[in-house]
């Protein structure tokens, strides 16, 4: 396993575990328990929309250019 590519892409995925948690607790706050087909698709939505999202930006890690 290359820890180089590891060491890149870890901060990433911290930060979209983060987005995930912090995004469900908002959306749970405002509009209370969605139910967990809900939870799972906005999970799902965020997850797919994450890595394109930050290769528009230009704050990809190198190896997912």
């Amino acid at each position: 396993m290359d820890t180089d590519h590891l060491l890149a892409v870890v901060p990433h995925y911290v930060a979209l575990f983060l987005l995930l948690a912090g995004s469900l607790a908002v959306i749970n706050a405002l509009a209370g328990p969605i139910g967990f087909w809900a939870e799972l698709a906005v999970v799902v939505v965020i997850a797919f929309l994450y890595r394109p999202l930050v290769l528009r930006l230009g704050v990809a890690p190198e190896p997912w250019r």
